[in-house]
Formats: C-alpha cells, structure tokens, sequence
C-alpha cells in the first residue's frame, strides 16, 4: 500500500476516487436495468422466470419458485449443529441489541382539551433480498430479518437467486428459517427487487425492500423507490482504522485486509499519526497476503483503494476519520474511548485492539448494514425505526380551537390559502347547519 502524507488537496482527490465507487456512478447499467424493471412490472411471473433462466441458469415456475418447507427443513438438518448454534448465539445477541431500538407511540394532554400524540407502527411486510449463488451470507439474513422481527412485521419475504440446480444455499436457508421468514422465493437480480416492489402472480408486494446486492440489485432498488420505501443504495464495503502509534501493527494489518477481501471495490485505509506505525502495517500486509485465500481480490483492492494516510496529529487524523465518513471505523489508540468523542461521521465505531471489524459482521449484536461512500454524514445503521412508521395524532375541543381560530385563519390567509382559513372560520361563524 502507497504511504501519503495527507493535506486538504490530497485528501479531497482521495474523496473524489472514492465516490467512484458509488452505484450512481455506474449509470451505464441503468437502461438494462430499467427495462427489466418495466418487464417485470407489466409481465410478472413470464418475465420474472425468464430472467432467472438468462442470468442464473435456473428453469423455474410458479410451482417451484417458492421455497417449501420441506426444503427449509432439508437445509436446517444440512448445516451442522455447530454452525447452527452459533447462528443462534449470534441471533440472540442481534435481537437484544435490536430491542433496545424500539419506539413506543406517545401521547400528551393539556387542561385546555387538546391532546397530541405519536402512533408508532411496524410496517405491515417487508422484502429482504439475500446475495447468493456459489456464496452463503448467513449474516446477512440475520442482519436484517431480525430487526424486522423485533419491530413486528407481520411479514417478512426474502428472495435470493438459485443456483444452476434451482436450489439455495443451506446456509442462507437456515438461518432464514431460525430467524423467523415467513416466505422465501429463489429469484435474484433486478428481476427480484422489481417483483417484490410490484408484485407477480408469486410473489407478494411489499411496503419496503432491504437488503445488499450487486449493481443491478442497487440501481434496481433505486429504480423502485418511491412504489415501495428501501433501506438504502449500498456501495462497496470499506474500512478505516485511526490509529497512534500504540497499535499493534499487525492488528491494524488484518483488520485492514478482512474488508479488503470483499471485492475489488472494496476500500481500506489507515489514518495515523505515526510514521513508524505506517511503515508496520505496510509490512505486515505483505506478511499476510500470501497466506489469504482471496489474495488477487484483495491486490487489486489495495492497489485502487487502499491507502495508508500520515496526518501532522491527532485533530488532523480525526479531521480525515469525519471528511470520509466511513462506513467501517476502528480506533487503535491509547484512549479509543476519548477518541470517540472526536467522531461525528461513522457507520460503526469499534473501540480498541480486541474490536475488530468482523466482531460486528458477525456476532456482537448492532447492525453490519451500514452507510457506505461518505453517507454516513446523513444515514444511519439498519435497525428497528427502518421497519416502523409514525403517524401524529391530533385533537382539540371545541374550547381549544376557539382560543386559537383566528390566529390559524390569518396563518392560512398569509399564504393565500382562502379554503384553509375557512375549514376553521366555518366553525366558528355561528352559522352551523341543523
């Protein structure tokens, strides 16, 4: 990895090669994919199974694309009793840190006769689309149908795309079924998002669509907001690590190469105020390298978006954690919790040398589907309020709005707004029909 010494100018390219990476940068899939979108939206099933049998090789009909129960059985006995286990632990440890996310509906009185309120909601179904093919994401799916569940969705759809063979994976398909699915369909790609948003003759509609995916799933989702809500427009997965020069170096190293490995899209940076510690983890990612099994991935990772930035000190370094927003933040410093403090722009922030990022992937319990490419500035990690929705209730006595009718008429006249001020005025004109 190349050893930079940062300033504004370098660190604002650095930025602007980042936000490369974003699917809205990637418009030239966007036509394929809104035709797909379309297709799938006016022919429904024909279109849906057509796609599967184009892209994943997959010959399904509508007797075959919903998962059975028999088939959820057969995956759960498939995985060994260890693997479900830990699912298990991992789950119950997603659930309780879900749980403390919950909202409850509010209500407020006063003397004068008005009565003001929130009615908190789950909403009523959801679509989670699960990554699949040759690889299993069982993190994934318990990532997000969990949260679901705490928040009450009556139901919850997962799609994800079948192998050659027209099967998924057991791995997915068990830990779908420990966490509480309630339908699950072997469709994958745009073709998927687009019949969870518009429905087909198999598939059921959906209030929202969450969930990771490649390009086409992204622009798909993005293709389809507004029909249906979405959690977000992912873009590849990234890592920063703050550290000093008490860091263990080939902590920072590992660390550093476990999001590395994802794609090579995927982005990892150090930031530190130590020279010395830099020239460590340089070499102890060539230490690691030969050893990993997705090592040309990885290369090529680090030679587009790797990067180990040298700041002056430590408001400096800090500075560069809040300007790139990352999606993944370690602090390995002598006091990572008074570090924390200076962190206003974060998807998840891992607190000292025995937090690692992949704690959180898997097992520590707060979501792993966070903001990517900067967005951390104004999102937030999946949780309990992406599958709720608010609505305000309000009540006045005839006593209540009396006080205050002349004031909201001379509101609504001011923006010409002559019905609106005569909906109040009408009920206090002396004028009320027998």
């Amino acid at each position: 990895m190349q050893i930079q010494k940062i300033d504004r100018a370098s660190l604002a390219t650095l930025q602007t090669e980042l936000l490369k990476r974003d699917p809205n940068s990637y418009s030239q899939y966007t036509a394929a994919v809104k035709e797909i979108v379309e297709d799938v939206k006016n022919r429904r099933d024909a279109a849906l199974f057509a796609y599967t049998a184009k892209f994943d090789h997959a010959f399904l009909s509508a007797d075959s694309v919903r998962i059975t129960e028999q088939e959820k059985e057969e995956a759960m006995r498939a995985v060994g009793p260890e693997l479900i286990r830990v699912m298990q632990r991992s789950m119950e440890n997603i659930r309780a840190y879900h749980e403390r996310q919950l909202q409850q509906s509010w209500f407020t009185t006063r003397e004068d006769g008005v009565l003001l309120g929130q009615k908190v909601m789950p909403l009523d179904s959801v679509g989670v689309y699960v990554p699949g093919g040759k690889a299993a994401y069982p993190s994934t799916v318990l990532m997000n149908i969990v949260p679901a569940r705490v928040a009450g969705v009556r139901k919850i759809v997962m799609v994800t795309p079948p192998g050659r063979d027209g099967k998924v994976n057991p791995v997915t398909l068990a830990a779908a079924q420990l966490a509480g699915v309630t339908e699950a369909y072997k469709v994958g790609g745009a073709q998927a998002i687009a019949a969870l948003a518009f429905g087909t003759e198999s598939i059921p509609k959906v209030a929202k669509i969450v969930g990771p995916g490649n390009i086409f799933v992204a622009l798909a989702k993005k293709e389809v907001f507004g029909y249906v809500s979405i959690d977000s427009i992912a873009g590849p997965s990234e890592i920063m690590v703050a550290a000093d020069g008490t860091a263990n170096a080939r902590y920072v190293a590992a660390d550093l190469l476990s999001q590395a490995e994802h794609d090579e899209l995927a982005c990892a940076i150090l930031v530190t105020d130590s020279e010395e510690l830099a020239r460590k983890v340089n070499a102890e990612i060539d230490g690691f390298l030969p050893q990993l099994s997705r090592r040309e991935i990885i290369e090529k990772s680090l030679k587009n978006y790797g990067h180990i930035l040298v700041a002056s000190d430590r408001e400096e370094m800090f500075d560069i954690v809040n300007s790139i927003a990352p999606e993944h933040l370690e602090i390995q410093t002598a006091n990572p919790l008074e570090d924390m403090a200076r962190v206003k722009n974060a998807g998840a922030i891992f607190l000292g040398p025995y937090s690692s990022e992949p704690l959180g992937d898997y097992f520590a319990g707060p979501n792993h589907v966070l903001p990517t490419n900067g967005t951390a500035k104004f999102f937030s990690p999946l949780g309990v309020d992406a599958f709720i929705k608010r609505s305000s209730v309000i009540y006045y006595s005839k006593e209540a709005l009396e006080k205050v009718h002349e004031d909201i008429e001379l509101f609504a006249r001011s923006e010409s707004l002559t019905a609106h001020a005569n909906s109040i005025h009408v009920r206090f004109d002396g004028r009320d029909a027998d």
